[in-house]
Order: structure tokens, then sequence, then C-alpha cells
């Protein structure tokens, strides 16, 4: 018998998660999990509310109250998910830049040309720096794990945490689609100056050449640049306004339909970026940029599903912008969340998940 096994044997999943253990409450290492997450506690250029460097760590605390028997996945927890430790420069690093970046953000804010102010100028220099170091210190720690053969999943943070993820992906495979759940489009070239904005994080991803499609679902909010960059990308980026998918769905199309259309119009490989503000903001209440309207989490969970049950395959998966405010209401339903993300990515990459548990109607 394995050691992984013997874990297995001898662990209750009905009893409340173990406090001293992994994401979840799980008994597993990091050799004997499956999935990895790794998290990214970073928010530099946030512009509006702020938290989203907490999501991690409030993610982690709420898990411990999820049940383990998911009703689609009931094996889940059985192949291991394992909480990766951060390095702390990164969170004390979003610490320091995030104040340097405070007095940019007023000043344009004021109408006013950082150009024009050589020491905001040379701390807007900084914060690029480091933030490029960043991407390429996340590249590095998700190739690691992937090198081991592990399921990767980055949980931000802010949105333009998974950047190097990304590039990691593309190390991996020569072609690949982002289904992309969000309010907003993120397609601002620099926002606020900020080369990796938060706004700006699929924008940056368009450059990855290996990202052939990014399919956006949710979307509420975006500038006339964004449009402009759409109608450029000669059907490289594909949106699903939330306005335009709640209209069919009010002129008769099922969201099945609706999920079956999004889905097909993904290539064969598809990466899952999920900006928690692409549900209805009473899921999210503390998120950064709260937009009214939204999916609801049973949409959004429905579509996930579906797609692991296509003939595409999963090879990815970031969740962001998920803030904690007094109580612990968003890092639970992110935790949840999580939590069915990991099932669908190791369903559709072929792990043993179970059968779904079905109930008498």
């Amino acid at each position: 018998m394995s050691n992984k096994q013997h874990i297995i044997d001898n662990f209750d999943p009905s009893q409340p998660g173990l406090a001293d253990a992994t994401i979840y409450g799980l008994p597993f290492s990091s050799e004997d999990s499956e999935i990895i997450i790794v998290p990214v506690p970073w928010e530099v250029t946030v512009s509006y509310g702020a938290g989203a460097s907490e999501g991690p760590e409030a993610i982690l605390e709420a898990s411990y109250q999820v049940d383990l028997l998911h009703q689609q996945y009931p094996d889940l927890w059985k192949l291991g998910i394992y909480f990766d430790e951060a390095p702390k420069h990164w969170e004390e690093n979003s610490a320091i830049y995030k104040a340097l970046a405070q007095p940019i953000i007023e000043k344009l804010e004021e109408g006013e040309d950082i150009a024009n102010f050589p020491e905001l100028q040379s701390d807007l220099d900084k914060i690029n720096e480091v933030c490029d170091l960043l991407h390429k210190e996340v590249e590095e720690r998700v190739l690691y794990w992937m090198n081991k053969g592990k399921k990767v999943v980055l949980l931000g943070g802010d949105h333009s945490t998974p950047l190097g993820y990304y590039k990691a992906l593309a190390k991996k495979y020569d072609s690949f689609g982002i289904l992309h759940f969000d309010a907003h489009m993120d397609l601002r070239e620099a926002y606020e100056g900020f080369t990796y904005s938060h706004a700006s994080i699929m924008f940056n991803t368009l450059k990855i050449k290996e990202v052939k499609k990014i399919v956006q679902v949710g979307i509420r909010d975006f500038c006339e640049q964004e449009v402009a960059t759409v109608k450029s990308s000669d059907g490289r980026v594909y949106v699903h306004t939330d306005a335009d998918l709640k209209a069919d769905e009010f002129e008769g199309m099922s969201w099945k339909e609706k999920c079956n259309r999004i889905i097909a119009s993904l290539p064969e490989k598809v990466a899952i970026s999920f900006d928690i503000d692409a549900l209805l903001s009473w899921y999210c209440p503390n998120t950064g940029t709260p937009v009214p309207g939204g999916l609801t989490y049973e949409q959004a969970s429905y579509l996930i599903s579906q797609l692991a049950n296509s003939e595409k395959q999963i090879i990815g998966m970031d969740l962001v912008e998920v803030a904690p405010g007094e109580d612990d209401w968003d890092g639970n339903v992110g935790a949840r969340l999580l939590f069915h993300m990991c099932g669908a990515f190791a369903k559709s990459q072929g792990l043993s998940v179970g059968e779904k548990i079905e109930f008498s109607k």
C-alpha cells in the first residue's frame, strides 16, 4: 500500500478540516497532491477598492469549512490539493509598491501628467520593473510544479497576477485559449501608466503568441480603446457581454445552449481565468471594482463543468480579485468556487474524481 493510500484510508473527510493541514484541511504533502495552488498575494496597481492581496489567505482560512464531498466530484479530495507557500517578498513588495503607486494614481485623477513630476515618474518606472520581476518569478514557480507533473492553479491577488502563469503554460503548450470570466475586458493598454495593471492583463496576454483566442464571459464595463482592440483582433477576442447573455435568456435561449456556443468557440486546449467580479456582487461584495449585474454562482460553475465534460481540455486555471471584508463571506465563496474549479480541472485532465452523486427527483 502506498503512503498516499494509507493517508486516504485513515482520513475521515466528514470531520472538520484539519487546521494544521493544507488547504481544505487535507492531510497531503505537495508530493502526494495532484493539484498545487500557487498563491500570489499582490495588488500593487489597485485603482479602486483594495484587499485582493489578502484573497489567498482568506480563501485558505475559509477552506477548512468546506465539506469535501462535492456532488459532481466526490473523490476530488483523494487526489490531494496542496497550498504552496508564496515567497515572503511577494507580499512585502506588494505593500511597498502599492504605497508608491497611490500618489501616482491621485495625480492622474487630478488630470496631471506624471512626466511633469520626476520623482513620481521614477516611482512609476520602479513599479513597472518590480511587476515585471514578479511575473518572471511566478512563471518560474509555476514551471517548477508543472515539471513535477502537477496540475497548477494560480490564486491571486489582483488580476495582473496570472501573466507569468500564462507564459508558463506557453512553454508547455504551443496553442491554447483562455475562457475569461470577468465584469471587465481588462484590455486597457498600460492603464494609469502601469504596464502591468490589473486592467491590462488581457492586453498583455495578447502579446503571448501561443494564446490563440480569449473568450470573455460576463463583461459589463469597457472603454473605447478596449472595444477597438476587440474589433481589430480578427476574432482572437470574442466577447459575451452580460447584457447579451441575459437578452438571449429573456428571448428563450437556455443557459445550456449558450454554454455550448461558448465552448464551441474555444480552441482544443483552454485555461480558465476567473475574476470573482464576473459574479453578481452579493457573492463578492468586497471585490475591488464591483459592477451591477453578473452571473450567478450556478451559471458559472455549470459552464465550467460543461467545459470539463466536453472534448476540450482544461490545461490551467486562475482565480483572482477575491477581497475579504469584515466577515468571511468573500473567502467562503472563493474557497467553494476554487474547489469546484479544481474538480473540473482534474476531470478534464483524466484524473479520477468519482461519479456524480444523484438524488431522486
